[in-house]
């Protein structure tokens, strides 16, 4: 591919369909082939998904660096999977520039920043970086952050900084929220409609527990918020029902009745904690229906991420782009990599609050920014990370 610009490879990397049930292997081949030209050298860590789908993550070094060693400065970690897009997207993975922006599937969330990414790399000098780089693809991160997970097992990345590609309008995002995930299956007894007394309504009472928790999650909506908290928007942990299911005919008693419930808890929360309060809610409920009775499966519980205000990385990105931190509400995989990592950010062009709808899109005038601050990061060394 001659031309190598951020808008180039972005219009590329659209047309590569990578919805998370789908195979990612297009796109890292479209990857491995682009920087193969310059050298580089590869670790694909292949698997099937629950459904025997392959998926790949790739590490990869540039050609002055040890081949297959991953003890680097700096990891540079970017997700390979969109979110389904339905047929009402008509434009979902054929890229359209309108105005000062590319729309598409996947533009800011998060293939934008992969391109810059890949730009960055490849228009630089061919002399040795400031630093030693990896870069890390994965797979899956949409549906649980299950390829960074496996890289993470693998014991092969070991970096002292890593660098997560999500959309902050290059803004360095030095913590972010974590993430929970459980379904909560609420019992009745299923009677005759026309005999209500005969039976007892699980959907009745399931809208009691959610009147419960949406009344815990304004209270937290309401309460001051810390200092520490402030760097996010919003401050607080967040809660959402989703999904709700019940019933199996209108002229049923609702016999059973489930949904999904989501939060989004700020770093340094307990885990566990929102299934203490749920627990906590159903007591409440008891004392008035002591034969309420209910399960709750937790599906995913994912800390947050917090890293000092002045970690080399944090300090770095501030100086080259002029960029205040801040807090992200959305998850992303730095938890995860900021186990291995001494400082962790988040940071790449675009707007989350446009990302997984038709609306999706990455500003122009951000893609050729952000090309020049990740050059920029490569030039420099990073220094010290504080140990404190």
């Amino acid at each position: 591919m001659e031309n190598l610009s951020p808008v180039a490879l972005l219009q590329e990397l659209i047309r590569i369909p990578t919805v998370s049930a789908m195979t990612n292997r297009p796109l890292v081949e479209f990857v491995e082939n682009i920087l193969r030209s310059q050298g580089w050298n590869f670790r694909e860590l292949p698997y099937r998904d629950a459904t025997g789908i392959e998926k790949a993550n790739l590490l990869a070094t540039p050609p002055w660096q040890t081949p297959n060693d991953f003890s680097v400065d700096l990891a540079l970690v970017c997700h390979t999977d969109t979110v389904p897009y339905g047929a009402g997207w008509a434009h979902a993975v054929d890229p359209q520039a309108i105005g000062d922006a590319i729309h598409g599937c996947g533009a800011c969330d998060v293939k934008g920043f992969l391109a810059c990414l890949l730009s960055s790399l490849l228009s630089a000098p061919m002399i040795q970086f400031a630093s030693t780089v990896a870069l890390a693809l994965t797979a899956e991160e949409e549906i649980g952050c299950v390829g960074a997970r496996r890289v993470v097992d693998s014991g092969l990345l070991r970096p002292r900084h890593v660098l997560v590609g999500e959309p902050t309008s290059l803004r360095p995002a030095r913590a972010g929220k974590g993430y929970g995930l459980a379904e909560i299956r609420v019992f009745g007894k299923e009677a005759h409609s026309a005999h209500p007394a005969q039976g007892v309504s699980a959907i009745y009472r399931a809208s009691r527990l959610i009147e419960r928790i949406e009344q815990y999650s304004l209270s937290l909506k309401n309460a001051p918020a810390p200092e520490s908290a402030r760097i996010f928007d919003p401050s607080y942990t967040t809660l959402n029902v989703g999904v709700i299911k019940g019933g199996t005919a209108k002229n049923i008693v609702a016999g059973e009745c489930k949904f999904l419930l989501e939060w989004r808890p700020l770093p340094g929360e307990a885990t566990g904690k929102m299934a203490g309060i749920v627990r906590s809610m159903v007591q409440e409920l008891q004392n008035d229906d002591p034969d309420f009775r209910y399960e709750m499966n937790i599906l995913r519980e994912q800390s947050g991420f917090e890293t000092a205000a002045n970690s080399p990385l944090v300090r770095r990105w501030m100086e080259v782009s002029g960029r205040d931190a801040i807090g992200v509400p959305f998850g992303t995989e730095a938890p995860l990599m900021s186990i291995l990592a001494r400082d962790t950010i988040v940071v790449g062009p675009g707007d989350m609050r446009t990302a997984h709808s038709p609306r999706e899109c990455v500003p122009l005038a951000e893609l050729d920014l952000c090309v020049y601050y990740l050059a920029e990061l490569l030039r420099h060394p990073l220094g010290p990370c504080n140990e404190s």
